[in-house]
């Protein structure tokens, strides 16, 4: 059964700082028509940084959207036009709102956060081999950084009380690269 849907026709709605907003007419399979609203996003980064003894460094910060604070790996949006290198953006967000570099960069693949109505994607990697500056977070962001075991983040995530999407699945999936060998911690070793 063929699935595909083409563009018959597209309108811009609204054009912003961070995202952009479409609504287009797309043709279905049967020939009919349907409307399509689409969210465009440059995508982002997401780096999951853990030291030699295994633990993670988290950001805790308020998101508006939610009216609340989350815990979430460091990350952050790619240039508007969405050719920035993913793993050169996700080691400025590292630095920048956790002070941290790393030698290591696992890549964790990419998520596509809700594929319904964005065609946002979200770089994932690991970072190991850790050595740490000052933080330099962007003038509205309020950042207060945790650390904790890999393993109490991945029970975090399984108790629900980690919902960001980025951050559940890097977290579990560094913890199956770790428990298969994958993933090593100190710099001796390499990483994937």
């Amino acid at each position: 059964m063929i699935t595909t849907e083409k563009q018959k026709d597209s309108t811009h709605v609204y054009r912003g700082r961070i995202i952009n907003l479409r609504l287009d007419t797309a043709v279905l399979p049967d020939g009919k028509t349907a409307q399509r609203e689409v969210i465009e996003h440059p995508g982002g980064v997401g780096v999951l940084p853990i030291d030699e003894k295994g633990n993670v460094l988290l950001v805790k910060q308020f998101r508006y959207p939610y009216m609340k604070e989350t815990l979430e790996i460091p990350a952050g949006k790619r240039d508007k036009d969405g050719d920035s290198d993913p793993l050169v953006c996700g080691m400025r967000e590292l630095k920048e709102e956790t002070g941290a570099s790393a030698k290591n960069y696992i890549p964790l693949g990419t998520l596509y956060p809700s594929p319904g109505y964005t065609d946002e994607v979200i770089y994932m990697y690991a970072a190991t081999d850790l050595s740490y500056g000052e933080a330099e977070p962007d003038e509205d962001e309020f950042i207060n950084l945790v650390k904790m075991p890999l393993n109490k983040a991945v029970k975090l995530v399984l108790d629900g009380e980690i919902p960001d999407s980025k951050t559940q699945v890097a977290v579990l999936k560094a913890e199956i690269l770790k428990n298969t060998g994958k993933l090593q911690l100190t710099s001796d070793k390499k990483g994937l």
